[in-house]
């Protein structure tokens, strides 16, 4: 018994803990849903189920995007990383004008629609199977390159509007509240920031699913042709096709070693490398077919309760009766748009760091962690489950707080937050200086036997996700919350849009994490360059504290 349970487990790692996972959810979606009906707009609900199905179809493809470019076109970490970062980049700055296209038309909903519209086509383009026997895939590359601009255009339709309307939820909760007295307006004014990380939530959930959509088809079409999954074999099959005599010793027996682990009996030649190259990535096309479908389910769900929302409103315009007030005004909306700028330039920083997940720590988890069966795209499924758990937990301590008069304004949050992703880093720190990790480029040319000895255990990557993800919740959905609070009425797309450019100018440079794993002599100098950053972001934020919450009380 004990014998057979310990075969499945071997066998099927990914489909084990993917039910696990789902066993601890799906109660905490009841409990998220039950609360926002009692406590929270009508709205949110639908809202959140919209943006989640959208974000598990982005989520598929953001799982395995560095690791597929490597292993179809045969490119470098730091090529695919660079591709990956120039997409992620245009992700969220795509976003602004997508909230300038929302706020002059004034047409937020046919906004988001378009949106979902676009994205499922990039998708649909990146699930057709092409190949080119081209050098880094000729035409392939570049087709594959413009899918992704497609779906980033798509996103920047999406993603901002749906957080504006959303944000409109809460101007009006808090309008018709303020009709009923002073009493009433205190007791909606927190739900602002907890309905943001309840929306924040349903993101994750089709998160933490969906990076295991891709590994588990890639293998079950290994499977069929009698195949195995193997990370390392991909880059050594490229390298064997268009440079068999830069193959090292080391590399031609660690390729005929994994060419035997993955159930390959016959000559080790070319024709060998090329369809297991075409094999192992057709598997992954397929995954984006999901993408497709959970793009349109989300659009399905969005036309469903639409006209049940809101549509962020432009603000009345009033006559003022003296210059003074004028001037007034327009005093407070520099303000605002000021304090608004100030944050975001810390938080760049912020999405710098915490968005590894998709390219150094991919990259570590694949040549530094014993993951044995489970593929290290599916690692990425521990911060969106970190999320989904800490929640209601992060939720009742801020709870707490407030009730006790002690409550921690949302500058002094995202200042903690920076702490904590250094916090993470810092930990990485000590394992590579423990451990005595060298560069990722001379850790490849190490024998299979060497590596394996050398490899930490998983569990350096759980705990690393939780740092990183308890640092999320006290920045990311709480930073939604304080752009809605501070935007302009007139300015909520943008402003929104300004929030994703933030993110996006952080994910431009996030390459950079591959470069420095792999170039630098020590590893632990990589991970220290985050937690520098992260531990200056934190210093600057702490000292505009003050400020910044004068201008949220309107002071």
């Amino acid at each position: 018994m004990l014998l057979s349970i310990s075969s499945f487990w071997q066998a099927n790692q990914a489909l084990v803990i993917l039910i696990c996972i789902l066993v601890i959810v799906l109660p905490l979606l009841v409990f998220y849903i039950l609360k926002a009906r009692r406590d929270h707009p009508k709205g949110l609900i639908p809202a959140a189920i919209a943006n989640m199905g959208e974000r598990f179809g982005y989520y598929i493809m953001n799982a395995v995007l560095l690791l597929f470019l490597c292993s179809k076109f045969g490119i470098s970490d730091d090529l695919a990383g660079w591709i990956y970062a120039v997409f992620y980049f245009f992700i969220y700055v795509l976003s602004l004008p997508g909230g300038l296209i929302a706020d002059r038309t004034q047409k937020y909903k046919g906004t988001i629609i378009a949106g979902l519209l676009t994205m499922a086509l990039g998708y649909g383009l990146l699930s057709i199977p092409v190949f080119s026997d081209k050098p880094y895939g000729g035409w392939v590359l570049i087709f594959t390159c413009a899918a992704l601009l497609i779906i980033a255009f798509g996103n920047g339709l999406f993603k901002g509007n749906l957080q504006a309307i959303v944000g409109q939820m809460y101007d009006n909760l808090e309008a018709e509240a303020a009709k009923k007295g002073p009493e009433a307006l205190a007791a909606v004014k927190g739900r602002r920031d907890s309905g943001f990380q309840i929306f924040y939530v349903f993101i994750n959930i089709g998160g933490v699913i969906a990076p295991f959509i891709a590994p588990l088809l890639r293998e079950f079409w290994l499977k069929a042709h009698n195949l195995a999954y193997n990370a390392d074999l991909p880059r050594l099959c490229h390298k064997f096709i268009g440079n068999p005599g830069g193959m090292t010793t080391e590399d031609t027996a660690n390729l005929a070693d994994l060419a035997g682990k993955v159930g390959h009996s016959g000559l080790v030649d070319n024709a060998f490398c090329a369809d297991y190259l075409q094999i192992f990535n057709t598997g992954v096309h397929f995954s984006f077919i999901a993408s497709v479908a959970a793009m349109l389910i989300s659009l399905a769900v969005f036309a469903w309760v639409m006209k049940r929302l809101p549509n962020p409103v432009k603000k009345a315009k009033e006559v003022k009766s003296t210059p003074e007030e004028i001037q007034s005004d327009a005093t407070e909306i520099r303000q605002r748009m000021y304090a608004l700028f100030a944050v975001l330039a810390v938080v760049v920083f912020f999405w710098f760091s915490f968005h590894q997940n998709g390219q150094a720590l991919s990259v570590f988890a694949r040549d530094f962690v014993t993951t044995d069966n489970i593929a290290p795209e599916i690692w990425q499924c521990i911060n969106p489950f970190f999320v989904i758990v800490l929640t209601p937990i992060i939720m009742f301590v801020f709870a707490a707080l407030a009730k006790r008069g002690k409550e921690i304004s949302t500058p002094k949050k995202i200042a903690f937050g920076m702490f904590i992703t250094a916090l993470a880093y810092i930990f990485l720190i000590v394992i590579a200086v423990v451990n005595n990790y060298p560069s990722g480029e001379e850790f490849k040319g190490l024998e299979e036997s060497v590596k394996m000895g050398l490899k930490t255990s998983p569990y350096v990557l759980i705990l690393t996700y939780f740092f990183l993800t308890v640092a999320e919740l006290f920045i990311s959905p709480l930073g939604l919350s304080f752009v809605s609070k501070i935007a302009p009425k007139h300015l909520q797309g943008i402003c929104q849009g300004l929030w994703l450019t933030s993110t996006a100018i952080g994910n431009l440079f996030i390459a950079l994490g591959v470069t420095m794993l792999n170039q630098f002599p020590q590893q632990w100098m990589c991970w220290a360059v985050f937690a520098g950053f992260c531990i200056i972001s934190m210093c600057v934020m702490l000292g505009m504290v003050k400020w910044l919450e004068r201008i949220v009380a309107g002071k």
